[in-house]
């Protein structure tokens, strides 16, 4: 790594958007990799923790540890998407069993220490449900300074994609995400006794970063990674043309890390959200005052918008680079 690399710790469920996203943090010389934590969400915990070696065996990461966190949404019983993903998470390719278990240790004890050990603050990424993030809030107060930022895909500032009203990752369990955002501030404002300052990158933007057939097929022959990903893309991409009559399908999760590699492809704007957690028409929806109507502070940035063709170029550059 080189010695400007951000250090990563990244929380998932993998799915293919996760798998992917992965893989983007593992190409790219200007994120430090360090642990992956997998949680509930897209399929069971069994499956995430499963496939999350399996993306680190493609792409011949053995050093990078897996932990697996929470198996259920915190008051919620477990909804996945496997409907989207298939029964493995990883529907398309031809799966190998993992080379490597994960560790024994719970995510939450084994994030407490990366923190506790790291020669600098570490930035936070979560691509699944927030259940794991929320026991970071609650049970390691004591070590946000040794957090930089945490940076979400979920949620939405107008319509949801599981329900009307909710975006999955939120939807899974929402009372999770209310315990984050009730601890969130703003990136660059505050301090760390503050909260954790927070970006939400939501559907607003994730629904532009897509890919389709032709992306398939051009990684299809880069290599063993390339078209392992190309087979993810045949199912996920085919996915959502049938569902929605789309060209592609929204790569949700790799836009996170495409965030940190270039801070200038995602348009945000600061924002007081705030996480449904009763209506049985909207829970999961997080309410985000734009137009401060509220005069609630912000509490996080808000993805509203990314320069796609820029997030294509460096998603589809570094994934032809894996061997």
């Amino acid at each position: 790594m080189t010695a400007m690399s951000r250090p990563v710790l990244l929380d998932c469920d993998p799915g293919h958007d996760d798998a992917i996203a992965i893989m983007l943090a593992a190409a790219d010389p200007g994120i430090d990799l360090r642990l992956v934590t997998t949680v509930a969400g897209n399929v069971t915990l069994e499956n995430t923790t499963r496939n999350a070696l399996r993306v680190l065996d493609m792409v011949d990461r053995p050093d990078i540890p897996v932990a697996a966190g929470c198996d259920r949404p915190r008051v919620r019983a477990l909804s996945t998407a496997a409907s989207m993903h298939g029964d493995s998470g990883l529907a398309g390719p031809e799966l190998a069993e993992p080379s490597r278990s994960a560790l024994d240790a719970p995510a939450i004890e084994v994030i407490e220490q990366f923190l506790i050990d790291a020669d600098e603050p570490l930035t936070l990424v979560a691509t699944g449900a927030l259940t794991n993030m929320a026991d970071v809030v609650e049970r390691l107060p004591h070590l946000r300074d040794r957090i930089d930022q945490l940076v979400i895909m979920g949620g939405a500032v107008d319509l949801g994609n599981w329900t009307p009203a909710a975006e999955f990752n939120i939807w899974v369990d929402p009372h999770a995400a209310d315990v984050v955002f009730r601890a969130a501030r703003v990136p660059g404002t505050g301090r760390p006794d503050d909260g954790i300052a927070l970006t939400m990158i939501g559907l607003e933007v994730t629904h532009r970063a897509w890919l389709a057939d032709e992306h398939a097929d051009a990684l299809r022959g880069t290599g063993r990674a390339g078209r392992w990903v190309a087979e993810l893309l045949d199912h996920f991409v085919g996915f959502h043309q049938d569902r929605f009559g789309w060209e592609g399908g929204p790569i949700h999760d790799a836009v996170t890390i495409a965030h940190l590699i270039d801070p200038t492809l995602v348009t945000t704007l600061p924002m007081n959200v705030r996480i449904e957690t009763e209506s049985p028409l909207c829970i999961g929806r997080t309410v985000a005052d734009r137009w401060q109507v509220t005069g609630l502070p912000a509490n996080a940035a808000v993805g509203l918008d990314i320069d796609r063709d820029r997030f294509v170029t460096l998603l589809m550059d570094r994934l032809s680079s894996l061997a």
